[in-house]
């Protein structure tokens, strides 16, 4: 879950990676999705934070959080909890 505030919007370029690796493991193994935390009081710990977070879960359960746009470690944590 690409985790963003309004003023600053989701992680654009942090998109095309994400669908490169879901090409590459299929898509019925990997889900997308993105929340503005504004909307979502279960994620106001993350608010007024200026760097985009990930969440990501399996199960259900949040397995990993990842701050930054660092793609090498995105795709690790993705590939990691597969």
């Amino acid at each position: 879950v690409d985790v963003f505030q309004a003023w600053c919007g989701p992680c654009k370029p942090v998109v095309n990676l994400f669908q490169k690796i879901r090409n590459e493991v299929g898509s019925n193994l990997l889900h997308f999705a993105v929340a503005e935390v504004d909307s979502i009081d279960a994620l106001e710990k993350y608010r007024g934070q200026c760097e985009p977070v990930f969440l990501f879960y399996t199960g259900g359960e949040l397995v990993a959080v990842v701050r930054g746009a660092d793609a090498p470690l995105l795709q690790k944590t993705i590939v990691k909890h597969l």
